[in-house]
């Protein structure tokens, strides 16, 4: 078994691009999660009537969906890829704390994986919720961005436990 390294770090410590024309094109998903911690008040303004700027949670929904089809522009060493479908879901709840959650997963069939496409969508929709309640709480929270699981490819499926 060869010794974990970083992909993206050749041998003399310098960043590449990993080179995945070898790479098998398979269907490859991944899904996401991540939260916004928000007020009392902003819970029930995106319940009732909405916030001061709108539909929030359908603004963040498509800048998700944006994010991840801008992946390889915003993350130096990500590559282009043929994404074949992007679902983010919001939902707003109030347990354990009230806050706006947020699930994307990405599809693609390609060399290489979606796991960056479906973190920057869920990061690109956190950061709109944001900037939509900003004006009513100055003091939301983006929390607990991370793969929830990704399936194809020559590691295969994987799943956070």
């Amino acid at each position: 078994m060869s010794e974990p390294r970083l992909t993206h770090v050749d041998d003399s410590g310098a960043a590449r691009m990993v080179d995945v024309s070898g790479k098998h094109v398979t269907a490859r998903t991944a899904s996401a999660s991540g939260r916004v911690l928000v007020s009392p008040e902003v819970v029930a303004l995106l319940r009732g009537e909405g916030v001061p700027k709108g539909d929030a949670l359908a603004v963040a929904r498509i800048a998700g969906i944006m994010g991840a089809k801008q992946t390889p522009a915003l993350v130096p060493l990500c590559h282009p890829l043929s994404i074949s479908g992007v679902t983010v879901d919001l939902a707003v709840a109030d347990d354990p704390a009230p806050c706006v959650e947020i699930v994307a997963t990405v599809r693609t069939n390609d060399r290489t994986g979606v796991e960056m496409e479906a973190l920057t969508a869920v990061s690109v929709a956190a950061l709109t919720v944001v900037d939509m309640v900003k004006a009513v709480d100055k003091g939301a929270v983006i929390t607990d961005v991370r793969v929830e699981t990704k399936t194809g490819g020559k590691s295969g499926d994987w799943s956070r436990p």
